[in-house]
């Protein structure tokens, strides 16, 4: 009996503390009674999901956040069904969602989706690249030194995410969508690796892979790539879980052409014996 009532004064203390963020949403501006409501409630409570605002595990209300954000419940709705159908929220008792979880698992599985469709739009680009595709993409190499030097998270994210946006917009656009959503996904993963902000050495991977492109090298800029993103998934998974053993993204990246990180340690017998498939 105490056990629940205490499991029950900690699902209360999440939800108060959850509320008292989503206020600060709220502030941002009353929203209109439209068609319009579930998208304006969608992209506010994901950019604070994303951005962190709203930590993993957060347990929020859906009666409390209608009436914080000022919406009926219709809208609302739909936009926490939107969040759950890409894994950013979870169905709780009581019409509660809590915010999902980041785990090793997950960032295992977002990321071999990743590498695999990453890679092979980089292949389709590179041959299609113009002269002043190159240059845009100097263009935000040389923005994100300047904010890595700085160690401005912040405006470094920007031009980051214009640069993996150019390097693959040659393949299409409905690929390149596609990865700009998995893109967004691993930005809480991408924030736990950057820490309070990105190191001047953040911007290396890129140059290299932006130097393959320049020389019409398919193969090598889609295994550069792949060992780019592969390399920051590694480092995080080891942060959640040091014991999580990510068998099937060495695969994956192998598979892609991708190199393993000489950091990286096999944790399972025949681990480092990954042949492609």
């Amino acid at each position: 009996m105490l056990g629940a009532w205490c499991e029950l004064s900690v699902c209360n203390y999440l939800v108060r503390v959850t509320l008292h963020k989503l206020h600060s949403l709220a502030a941002r501006g009353p929203l209109i009674e439209s068609a319009t409501n579930s998208d304006n409630v969608y992209d506010r409570v994901r950019t604070a999901i994303l951005d962190g605002e709203l930590a993993p595990g957060a347990v929020m209300s859906q009666v409390g956040l209608a009436d914080e954000l000022g919406i009926s419940r219709t809208p609302l709705r739909e936009a926490l069904r939107m969040l759950q159908s890409e894994g950013l929220i979870e169905s709780e008792p009581n019409r509660r969602v809590r915010v999902a979880p980041m785990t090793a698992q997950d960032l295992e599985q977002l990321s071999i989706i990743r590498i695999a469709l990453e890679a092979t739009a980089l292949r389709l680009s590179i041959p299609r690249m113009a002269p002043e595709d190159l240059a845009r993409l100097e263009g935000y190499m040389a923005e994100m030194a300047h904010y890595a030097e700085a160690e401005d998270y912040g405006r470094w994210v920007v031009p980051h995410r214009a640069f993996h946006r150019a390097l693959t917009a040659p393949a299409g656009e409905r690929i390149n969508d596609q990865l700009g959503q998995l893109f967004d996904y691993a930005e809480r993963y991408r924030r736990l690796h950057l820490g309070l902000g990105p190191s001047a050495g953040a911007t290396a991977g890129h140059r290299e892979i932006l130097k393959a492109c320049k020389a019409g090298e398919r193969e090598r800029g889609a295994g550069l790539l792949a060992s780019h993103l592969t390399r920051a998934a590694f480092e995080v998974i080891g942060l959640i879980d040091p014991t999580y053993d990510p068998t099937e993204l060495t695969i994956a990246l192998v598979d892609v052409g991708g190199e393993i990180p000489k950091s990286i340690k096999p944790r399972r017998a025949g681990a480092g014996r990954v042949t492609r498939l």
